[in-house]
Parts: structure tokens; C-alpha cells; sequence
């Protein structure tokens, strides 16, 4: 009963990703959609705004919290 918090037999802790087998790939998009927050942002500051990356950062977004969800 390793890391359980319930007594149940199992080796992951409730609410954690580290008994999803797809936990590095939500963690790694939710990178992605940050980072990607941050380039669009200083973008925008920078040359004006785009209304084409926005849109893909919107989708991006949707998507990673789609991931996310369906994941939990």
C-alpha cells in the first residue's frame, strides 16, 4: 500500500498524475500552451496584435484542457 491514501491497493496517490500513463504528455502540453502564451503575448506587444495566433493559442488551449480533462 505504498503512496496509497486510502488503504486501497494501489501504488499512486489520489489526484496525482503519476498513475496516469499520459500525465508527461498533459504536463508537456500544458508547457507548450504556456510558453506559447508567452510568445504570442510579447508578440502582440511587440508588432501588434494577430488574430491568427490568438486563434491558435485559443485551440491549443482547448485542446490541452480536453487532454486534461478526459485524462482525470
Amino acid at each position: 500500500m505504498t503512496g496509497s491514501t486510502d488503504g486501497a491497493p494501489h501504488d499512486f496517490a489520489h489526484g496525482s498524475m503519476r498513475g496516469s500513463p499520459h500525465g508527461g504528455a498533459i504536463r508537456t502540453m500544458g508547457a507548450l500552451t504556456a510558453g506559447s502564451l508567452v510568445a504570442v503575448t510579447a508578440y502582440t506587444v511587440a508588432l501588434g496584435g494577430d488574430g491568427r495566433l490568438w486563434f491558435g493559442w485559443v485551440v491549443l488551449g482547448l485542446l490541452t484542457l480536453a487532454m486534461a480533462v478526459t485524462q482525470s
